[in-house]
Parts: structure tokens; C-alpha cells; sequence
């Protein structure tokens, strides 16, 4: 186990937030809920379930102390026992008022290895589906209380879970900070030059795993069908990697389409590219949330997505939506959006209005903090 820093002063009320890991996009979660505690009574001690000490994990985390069990993935298979004990014996640190646990795991961890409150945070869809999982929360259902992404990933637990009463199953969108993303993300030109796309080309973005759940394979048949509509200096730039991508370099191929096609790879930080972009479609089956929307979105780009999951909750009224997995309905959408560019700017002041008015922290914090009150975790 390893510790930031030395242990504070035990008067100090505390937040314990228990993370599986900080891959992908769970180091700006873990920062997304430290921040809620901002200007308040309370501080917060991250705790990394998996992963080995990182001083830049450290700072992006954005809490008061941060701890990694650093653990491999196979040794907290099973009942976990090491990682319990390891919790309990953080949580006997301090005065910890509350625990905010982010996926089933450190639920479970936080739940046997302390007396505490927890929140419960859900990133996915079918976390309670399993019968073991809805008789352990059954069984814990005074002490827990549970979060999910956006209204369809609430409405899943809350489905699963059918005898809880219904305010203590909520939602807390994640958020972004508008200002923080526009800093770091750099001008179209840039963008291009650092992805290597040309300047003068009219580029649908895309930006996710290479995996059946993202569905490029639609995407992909999609921008095939509106090629003919679409301007000549047309692109298709996907963002990212995965187990998927032979197969879809091999339907490019198949549909004749490998010139006007770029695979960019895995790209660090890719947020900071998204005006290379001309519009950004994403064709994901279900998508819990889909933070890469409100990242399309700071960076002014127009959006087309599937009608799945979290992402109408997220775009509202700022994109054009299409049913999953109609490639015929995207082509028809890419070829409107080659067309619209007058619209642009006042696409700019829409969603910058929905991202202050929903997806700011400020706005989180206030409704986290009035759902804790009202539940009497605080």
C-alpha cells in the first residue's frame, strides 16, 4: 500500500473515495468527485484499488491524499479479502464521514470493510443484473445509496432493484470543465498537423474503443453511403484502439473506401485534437453517458449520434440523432452536416448554454449535496 503523504490530523471530517483503477476514463472521474467537496467542510482521500503509484495520477485526482493498494487484476478476483482488510484499515485513519465508491467492486470492498455510508457511483449498464449482486445490495440497502451516469443507467439499477425506494437511486451527470478543455485543446490547424490530416479536408471524427459496444462497423457503412453526397476532400478519422481493428480495416477495404479512411491510433490525451473535426459522430450501442459528447461539444463541433443509452441525455437538441445501427439515416445526416455550415455559430451558443446549465461542476454540486442532505448521509 502506498500513501501520498502523511496521515492528517484526525479532527478533520473526510470523504473516502474508493476507485477500481484510474485507467481510461476513471482518473477524471475520481477528479470529477473530489471536486464536489471544493470550498466545503470536508476532504478527500482517493484510494486506487488497481494500479501502480503515479505522481501524475497524484495530480490529476484533485483530492487531499491519495493512496494506491496497487493490485493486479487477477489478485482481486474472488472474495477480495486482502483489499477489505487493506480499506478497513484506511478507514480507521481518520474521520471519514461518508464512502463514494465507484464500481461494483469497490462497492462490495467498501461496504464489508467499513461502517460507513456509500454512494454507490454506476458507469455502465448491468451492474445489478446479476441475482448475487441485487441480494448483497439488498442485503446492505440501509447503508448504501447508489448513483448512475445519466437517467438510463439510473432507470437499469432502479429496474434491477425494484423494492428501493426510488431517492436513493439517482442521477449525477458527469460534468466537464468548459474553460479548463478549451485551454487545452488546440486550433484546427494545429489539430490536423498533430493527427496528420490534411488541412483542406472536410473530416468526420470519431473517438472510442475499437469494440462491438462503439459500432465503427455502422459508422463506417455510414460514411461509405454519404460519400457520394459528401464533399471530394472527405475524411473519416477514428480515434482509438482495440480488439476490433483488423476486422474493420478489412470492411474499409471491402467497401473500397481505404483511401479516404484514417485509422489514428491510441492518441494521449486525444480531447486536445477535436477541432480537427468538421462534425463527430458516434454510433455506440447503449452508451452509459459518452463523455467524449460534452468534449465534441466545448470544442464546437457539430454531432450525429445513436440514439442509445445516455447520449440523447447528453446532446438534447444539440445533435442530430439516428437510430442504432441505421447507416442509411447517419449517411443522411453526414451529408446535411457537409451542408450547414451557417449554423455553425449558433450551434456554439445552444451548446454552450446546455453545458453551463448541465454538465458544470457547480451545477453537480448542487445536486449532489442536496441528495446527500436529503438522505441524511450528511
Amino acid at each position: 500500500m502506498t500513501t501520498t503523504k502523511r496521515l492528517p490530523d484526525q479532527a478533520q471530517r473526510w470523504v473516502l473515495q474508493f476507485c477500481h483503477g484510474y485507467d481510461g476514463p476513471f482518473l477524471d472521474c475520481a477528479r470529477q468527485y473530489a471536486a464536489l467537496f471544493v470550498e466545503t467542510q470536508y476532504k478527500v482521500c482517493t484510494v486506487y484499488l488497481t494500479g501502480a503509484p503515479s505522481d501524475e495520477v497524484v495530480r490529476g485526482s484533485a483530492s487531499d491524499e491519495v493512496i494506491f493498494l496497487n493490485y493486479s487484476s487477477r489478485e482481486v478476483r474472488g472474495l477480495k479479502l486482502r483489499a477489505i482488510r487493506d480499506i478497513h484499515r484506511i478507514a480507521a485513519t481518520r474521520k471519514f464521514a461518508f464512502c463514494i465508491a465507484h464500481r461494483f467492486k469497490p462497492i462490495y470492498g467498501a461496504l464489508l470493510g467499513t461502517a460507513l455510508p456509500v454512494i454507490g457511483v454506476h458507469h455502465a449498464f448491468g451492474d445489478y443484473r446479476r441475482r448475487s449482486r441485487q441480494v448483497f445490495a439488498n442485503f446492505f440497502r440501509k447503508r448504501l445509496a447508489l448513483l448512475g451516469v445519466s437517467n438510463a443507467v439510473r432507470d437499469d439499477i432502479r429496474a434491477c432493484l425494484p423494492d428501493w425506494p426510488a431517492e436513493r437511486i439517482e442521477t449525477l451527470y458527469n460534468r466537464i470543465d468548459v474553460e479548463t478543455v478549451q485551454a487545452e485543446q488546440v486550433s484546427r490547424e494545429e489539430a490536423r498537423e498533430a493527427l496528420g490530416l490534411p488541412r483542406d479536408a472536410w473530416v468526420v471524427g470519431n473517438v472510442g474503443r475499437l469494440h462491438p459496444d462503439k459500432d465503427q462497423a455502422t459508422l463506417i457503412r455510414g460514411f461509405a453511403l454519404a460519400l457520394p453526397q459528401l464533399r471530394g476532400n472527405s475524411l473519416l478519422a477514428i480515434m482509438g484502439s482495440g480488439r476490433l481493428e483488423a476486422e474493420l480495416k478489412a470492411l474499409v477495404v471491402e467497401l473500397g473506401i481505404s483511401e479516404v479512411v484514417c485509422f489514428l491510433g491510441q492518441v494521449p490525451n486525444g480531447r486536445r485534437y477535436f477541432k480537427a473535426f468538421d462534425v463527430f459522430a458516434l454510433t455506440s450501442d447503449h452508451e452509459p453517458f459518452g463523455m467524449v459528447l460534452l468534449e465534441a461539444m466545448v470544442a464546437g463541433v457539430p454531432v450525429i449520434c445513436s440514439d442509445s443509452g445516455g447520449a440523447r441525455e447528453v446532446v438534447g437538441s444539440c445533435a442530430q440523432l439516428f437510430r442504432l445501427g441505421d447507416a442509411e439515416c447517419l449517411a443522411t445526416y453526414l451529408s446535411k452536416s457537409c451542408k450547414q455550415h451557417d449554423l455553425l455559430e449558433q450551434y456554439k451558443d445552444y451548446t454552450r448554454r446546455k453545458l453551463t446549465q448541465e454538465f458544470s461542476y457547480g451545477k453537480a454540486q448542487e445536486i449532489f449535496q442536496r441528495w446527500i442532505r436529503r438522505l441524511g448521509i450528511i
